[in-house]
């Protein structure tokens, strides 16, 4: 009885730690992670099952052809003088990156190219206040990892709910 008891303790510190490790790195990437812009394409902000929520899908990755690309790694983008985030190539091992340009983690999943966050979810009846969604705020850390920060309108003007 008293292992069993000792194994679900350590089991639960455990899984306690990994949850506070992965919520300590999130945490990381907002307060020191490179802002970036994604222009998003055009998708339906709705979900009769979830609530109202926003399906993003980003030009970038939309743009990438899934042929010739492995099933997960790094894509390097350059940002301009406004952030906003554009293909440069695929990442290759020990390439030494140029002046504004960042690597983003990607993975493809059914034939798509995804990064980072693919929903935004939004209260109910405030679907009207994202329509003019244009572009994703991302923050980014060095090694790729991305934080939907919130979305932006064409002009980068921040897009909030009520």
């Amino acid at each position: 009885m008293k292992l069993r008891t000792i194994l679900v303790w350590a089991t639960l510190v455990l899984a306690l730690g990994t949850v506070n490790w992965l919520a300590f790195g999130r945490e990381q990437v907002l307060a020191n992670g490179q802002i970036m812009y994604l222009a998003l394409s055009p998708v339906d902000p709705r979900s009769l099952l979830q609530g109202d929520y926003m399906d993003l899908r980003y030009e970038l990755a939309r743009n990438l052809q899934t042929s010739n690309l492995p099933t997960a790694g790094l894509v390097v983008v350059r940002v301009n003088e406004q952030y906003i985030a554009t293909f440069a190539r695929v990442y290759q091992q020990d390439t030494v990156l140029a002046n504004r340009e960042h690597l983003l983690r990607y993975r493809v999943r059914s034939g798509e190219v995804r990064i980072g966050a693919e929903s935004f979810f939004f209260q109910e009846g405030e679907a009207d206040r994202y329509q003019n969604a244009r572009y994703a705020e991302l923050r980014v850390a060095p090694d790729g990892t991305t934080v939907l920060v919130g979305l932006r309108d064409d002009r980068l003007e921040k897009l909030r709910g009520k």
